[in-house]
């Protein structure tokens, strides 16, 4: 059996284990558990991670535009799914809003409330994907000239300013203005965050180990050498950064079922900064690091360090101690920590299958004589 074969084989068998334990999860926990939300949300960063990784640490493009993409897809999400009769009371204040439709409902009604409706969030949240990818590919036409901290400063500065238009009153009858957009059907179970998620990062892996994928990688190491093999540099950088934006705004999609409701304040710079996190702290360059660390950052800060802000941690009682903004502190420091002894993160550039492998025997004699 070759080694793609054993690989195929071992992340399938990854995959399927997440899956039988999100069902278990389900089972075992009502949808308004902690558990079940913290699942949900480390299920929506790891997407978001591993678009993110695919432009900063596959092709080596540093972009901070993340959440202005996510962004788009929630909010094309949310636009596009909202049932007709809920859209009077969501859009008061703009008379029931510029659109009349709803795709979910439009599917229901073709092909049954289940089936119909699920196919109706699918392709909206596709449509969410599209819509930032369009827009990154307009966007990264005068940007992707730019290289290192200025293409960092100019994606952020994007991200803020279409922050700052959907909220314009201008825009009120599509985008509600700075009031929410909620009412929307979302996915309940764990296991649909889980199943579409894991689909979407599996065919970022398949694309990884294209020839696309390659031709990324040879970009990040020596962008010379690359065009000198004949890679097209404006191309390919155009198409990770459009490929990236797509899977970031299906992850905003998810994320504003997540939240049940959308508002343009929750998509800050802050967000980026917290996908970049994860993405340092896993690995530039592994997709493994980035949705396991997206599980444990979300289940460590979201719900095991909960107590260090309430006044309670692991039964001791400390008040005085333990006390709002303390539990940020606690994951600075680990973090510090982690930086300190991993420098190239908790994975570097390995995957789950690298780990696996078995080492020479000449190889570790070398390293117990070191």
């Amino acid at each position: 059996m070759n080694l793609k074969k054993k690989q195929t084989i071992l992340v399938a068998s990854v995959l399927l284990i997440v899956l039988i334990g999100a069902i278990a999860l389900d089972a075992a926990f009502p949808s308004y558990h902690i558990v079940i939300k913290v699942v949900k949300k480390a299920a929506v960063y790891s997407l978001v991670a591993v678009s993110m990784n695919l432009l900063n640490g596959f092709t080596g493009l540093f972009s901070l535009g993340q959440a202005g993409f996510m962004l788009l897809g929630a909010y094309t999400y949310a636009i596009l799914s909202i049932p007709v009769s809920l859209r009077a009371t969501v859009y008061q204040y703009f008379d029931g809003g510029l659109v009349q439709f709803s795709i979910p409902e439009f599917f229901s009604g073709l092909m049954g409330e289940s089936v119909g409706g699920t196919v109706g969030m699918l392709l909206t949240l596709i449509l969410g994907g599209l819509v930032a990818a369009l827009l990154a590919f307009l966007i990264g036409l005068p940007v992707l000239r730019l290289k290192s901290d200025y293409l960092a400063i100019a994606t952020l500065g994007f991200a803020e300013i279409l922050r700052a238009f959907v909220q314009w009153d201008k825009l009120g009858p599509l985008t509600n203005s700075s009031n929410l957009l909620k009412s929307y059907p979302e996915f309940k179970t764990a296991t649909a965050y889980v199943i579409i998620i894991g689909l979407f990062v599996a065919v970022i892996v398949l694309l990884v180990n294209s020839t696309y994928g390659r031709a990324f990688m040879a970009i990040r190491d020596d962008e010379v050498a690359a065009q000198a093999m004949g890679i097209n540099l404006a191309k390919h950088k155009r198409m990770a950064f459009v490929i990236s934006s797509f899977f970031a705004g299906i992850g905003g999609g998810m994320l504003a079922m997540y939240m049940g409701a959308v508002q343009a304040l929750s998509f800050r710079s802050s967000m980026t900064y917290e996908i970049l996190l994860i993405v340092v702290i896993g690995g530039i360059g592994s997709i493994t690091g980035s949705v396991l660390t997206s599980f444990v950052y979300v289940a460590g800060v979201e719900w095991l360090l909960r107590g260090l802000d309430s006044g309670e941690f692991m039964g001791i009682v400390a008040p005085g101690i333990f006390k709002n903004g303390f539990r940020m502190a606690v994951v600075s420091v680990l973090i510090m920590v982690v930086v300190l002894f991993f420098r190239k993160g908790i994975m570097g550039d390995k995957e789950l299958p690298d780990l696996l492998k078995k080492r020479p025997r000449k190889a570790k004699k070398k390293e117990a004589a070191k």
